[in-house]
């Protein structure tokens, strides 16, 4: 869905049929999970400096690399990536807000001197920090 919102909005961003931009939302989600956590320890440094802006960059620039990769996506410059990416990341963020489970739960325990863990047996998730 944000890749069709930014193909749409950012100027520069295009695509030729529906079946290129499923394409590309899909390559662009494996890039995301297999590339993009490599470039962001690569570019851990910048990403402190830059209190996580620098994020912004590495999205622009893997939606770019979409645009390469694909002959039916096109991404006409790099400035046009970086608003696609921003584009895609507040649709993200909206559809998160509406369809995101959030009823998560973080439990905070101090185990010092035993090393059973609190289990609970109900529905709710529950991260033990």
């Amino acid at each position: 869905m944000g890749v069709l919102v930014a193909a749409h909005v950012v100027e520069g961003i295009t695509y030729d049929g529906i079946a290129s931009l499923l394409v590309a939302a899909l390559l662009l989600g494996l890039l995301n999970s297999f590339v993009r956590p490599v470039l962001t320890i690569i570019a851990l440094p910048l990403v402190v400096v830059t209190l996580g802006l620098f994020l912004i960059v590495i999205n622009g620039f893997l939606l770019y690399l979409v645009g390469g990769l694909m002959k039916t996506f096109h991404v006409t410059s790099f400035s046009a990536a970086l608003w696609g990416g921003i584009v895609i990341g507040i649709v993200s963020f909206i559809i998160n807000i509406f369809i995101g489970k959030q009823e998560g739960t973080v439990v905070f325990g101090n185990y010092r001197g035993s090393s059973r863990r609190r289990i609970r047996r109900d529905d709710d998730d529950v991260i033990d920090v």
